[in-house]
């Protein structure tokens, strides 16, 4: 999964830069909220971080190979299982959805990641991703400027995870993005709109055939 070492070294300035950045955050939460299962469903976030998206989303389960952001996260309330998206610690079918907000890009072997989702999730339970868009403006300048958590990064075009996630077994596929100003650009949360291409961020919602 993602690089263990940057993410236990910078977990202050990782978990600060959503304050920094809070139109940002904002923004991208109202995007997922918009996708997620009713409550009462049993979600599951790969890469749950310092649990800054679990916790507000109602996601009760994460996995986290960083001690020290799981630390965060289990006193945000997040019931947090140290280990890798490529080898989740979790039954068959144990789960009603599956979030993976931006640590897809970070995993070791994202197929395999996309794989255990899959096994972990119900049939027809539902996979949530959120996603830099390689493509757009924010990818590019994300890619340019190497920041110490962006600099390996791998980033995702849409349609190039698209087929990622057809191959895994999913269908029924949606799109919302937003953020449409740079991240210091940005004075007021922004309202998703649905597609693609225009957003920087894009949530990809799609469901397990069986």
């Amino acid at each position: 999964m993602k690089s263990k070492s940057v993410f236990d070294k910078y977990y202050k300035e990782y978990d600060a830069w959503y304050e920094k950045k809070r139109f940002v955050y904002l923004s991208e939460l109202k995007a997922l909220k918009k996708v997620l299962p009713k409550r009462g469903a049993k979600g599951l976030e790969i890469g749950v971080g310092t649990g800054r998206f679990a916790s507000r989303l109602g996601v009760t389960s994460g996995v986290e190979p960083s001690r020290n952001m799981a630390r965060i996260a289990k006193r945000r309330g997040i019931n947090v299982k140290i280990g890798f998206g490529e080898r989740l610690p979790y039954k068959r079918e144990e789960f009603d959805y599956v979030i993976i907000i931006i640590s897809l890009c970070f995993v070791k072997n994202p197929r395999k990641v996309l794989g255990e989702a899959a096994r972990v999730l119900k049939k027809r339970g539902k996979l949530i991703i959120g996603i830099v868009d390689k493509h757009s403006f924010l990818g590019k300048f994300y890619r340019k400027k190497k920041s110490v958590f962006y600099k390996k990064a791998r980033f995702f075009g849409v349609k190039e995870l698209d087929g990622l996630l057809k191959k895994k077994g999913f269908d029924k596929f949606s799109y919302s993005q937003t953020i449409f100003k740079l991240p210091h650009e940005l004075k007021k949360v922004e309202t998703p709109r649905k597609g693609f291409g225009k957003g920087g961020f894009v949530v990809i919602a799609c469901r397990k055939m069986s």
